[in-house]
């Protein structure tokens, strides 16, 4: 049961994933004021690494943990 759930979730997440470099691409190339559905992905994204930065050993923490998740 919780081995289909994890292959539920991992596949869901790479959805989601793939759906962001999607959104990443068509945002540089048609810039993030035509893209009203998505918003500015590029914009919050580095933000987003902006503030991790920011925050020393915690962003740190949580950048390691991020990428733990992403790959367990």
């Amino acid at each position: 049961m919780f081995d289909n759930m994890k292959k539920a979730i991992a596949s869901i997440t790479e959805i989601f994933i793939a759906l962001l470099a999607l959104a990443i691409v068509a945002s540089l190339l048609v810039g993030p004021s035509n893209m009203a559905f998505l918003g500015d992905v590029v914009g919050n994204i580095t933000a987003l690494v902006s503030q991790l930065g920011n925050a020393g050993l915690a962003g740190l923490i949580s950048l390691g943990v991020v990428l733990w998740l992403f790959k367990a």
